[in-house]
């Protein structure tokens, strides 16, 4: 399944309780989710781990079906096959331990 079809099942499946939602709370149900997914790696639990990453994947979806972006064009977009910042693949930047 491509990136665009997970989006529009999402939309189809969710956009209801997402646009009731709004796009604030919608982003606080993401934040929520990245946080397991963080519970879940400190853990090592492989199992929580797919699943939490399945569902940080969609609540961004939903927050994308509300901005009505397209995730996949924005990728796209952004990295098209190569580092935004250097150009390169593999990418050539320094190594950053932290953000």
């Amino acid at each position: 399944m491509e990136l665009s079809e997970m989006q529009r099942l999402i939309k189809e499946i969710y956009i209801h309780h997402d646009s009731r939602r709004g796009v604030i709370k919608t982003y606080k149900w993401l934040m929520s989710e990245v946080e397991e997914l963080g519970v879940a790696l400190n853990r090592g639990d492989s199992t929580s781990i797919s699943e939490e990453a399945a569902d940080v994947l969609a609540w961004l979806l939903s927050v994308m079906n509300l901005v009505d972006l397209d995730l996949e064009k924005a990728f796209i977009d952004k990295y098209g096959g190569r580092c935004p910042r250097c150009g390169g693949k593999p990418c050539r930047c320094p190594y950053r331990e932290e953000p």
